[in-house]
């Protein structure tokens, strides 16, 4: 398949590329996946999905908001990588795989902190593993974040980003406006639903404190936009001063300058979730780093194929395809 996109001419808008994959997409995770409990420094947990055979080359994978290792994109793209050799780990951000976490916080666009630690466990337990990693939506933003703040302090074979919200301010802004709103009702259900769930949680788990403060917090039921949901909820649990605050300092945008690794970012011109202006110009990208932009494609969408419900994802093809071509010369003639 070709390195430039073409959508499926049955999905030619940028909301049936969004929503077929998300909410159409049937894709069984693999019966040999398996589940480990990593404890953080912090007393609390993430929860991680291997599919990994002790192959030489090992790719971290990171969801989006509201996602899992269970969202299709994530298992997706863990088949193909290994078909074609390499192994991955797929991270539940806090409180996603499945079992609320401990503590009142959860994760964040601009959360590096539990990223840092998986990759540093990684290298200690596989110190000989070439390592990669792959990031959607939220995650591709944490991902290109923590790439640009570590610099030349991780070894990464390459990293992928995909369909990323360099700029957090504009897209609350765009998710304000037209049928874009129709996500933004759907996360923010999502995401507040979650706040009550945990509360009762925490409450049921004896840790009154932390229960206390998502009591905090207040009503959230009217809370429209995510300005007032990350002014409200993410600002207070994490420690930045208000939605302003946390965008500025969790834009991914920023670090595109200091990234060392090999890194591709793929974006669509019609995604929904955010508008043009938040893409880079050329100069803002470290020499390594290669912004890939496509006509078409909606929000990890990227839907190909020329026959009816006949779809191929061109995201997984394309991401294999990079990092095979920058895998180390000592793992090339393995296969990965």
């Amino acid at each position: 398949m070709s390195n430039e996109f073409r959508p499926a001419w049955w999905l030619n808008n940028r909301h049936l590329q969004t929503i077929y994959p998300a909410l159409l997409r049937r894709v069984e995770a693999p019966i040999d996946l398996r589940r480990e409990r990593l404890e953080t420094p912090d007393g609390d947990f993430v929860d991680l999905d291997w599919l990994y055979d002790r192959q030489p080359t090992l790719t971290i994978l990171l969801h989006g908001l509201a996602g899992s290792s269970r969202s299709g994109y994530i298992v997706g793209v863990q088949r193909r990588l290994h078909q074609l050799g390499i192994g991955s780990v797929a991270l539940n951000f806090r409180g996603c795989g499945g079992e609320m976490n401990r503590l009142a916080r959860c994760y964040h666009s601009g959360d590096t902190e539990d990223v840092d630690f998986l990759y540093h466990t990684l290298r200690r337990r596989l110190p000989d593993t070439a390592l990669a990693a792959v990031g959607f939506s939220l995650g591709g933003n944490v991902l290109l974040k923590w790439l640009g703040e570590r610099r030349d302090s991780i070894e990464l074979f390459g990293a992928v980003a995909v369909s990323v919200p360099l700029m957090l301010n504009l897209c609350a802004d765009r998710l304000d406006r037209g049928l874009s709103r129709i996500y933004r009702d759907y996360l923010l259900r999502e995401l507040k639903q979650y706040i009550v769930a945990k509360r009762r949680h925490l409450y049921r788990l004896g840790r009154i404190e932390q229960a206390g403060l998502l009591d905090d917090l207040g009503d959230l039921a009217p809370i429209r936009s995510f300005w007032e949901y990350d002014d409200r909820v993410v600002a207070r649990l994490h420690g930045f001063s208000d939605a302003h605050d946390y965008y500025r300092r969790s834009s991914s945008r920023q670090f595109l300058g200091r990234i060392e690794v090999p890194t591709l970012i793929l974006q669509a011109e019609d995604d929904p979730f955010m508008t043009p202006a938040a893409l880079p110009a050329a100069a803002e990208l470290a020499s390594g780093v290669t912004l890939q932009i496509c006509g078409g494609g909606g929000h990890v969408g990227f839907v190909g194929g020329r026959l009816p419900w006949r779809p191929a994802f061109w995201l997984e093809q394309r991401i294999g395809d990079f990092l095979l071509a920058h895998l180390p010369e000592s793992r090339r003639e393995t296969g990965g």
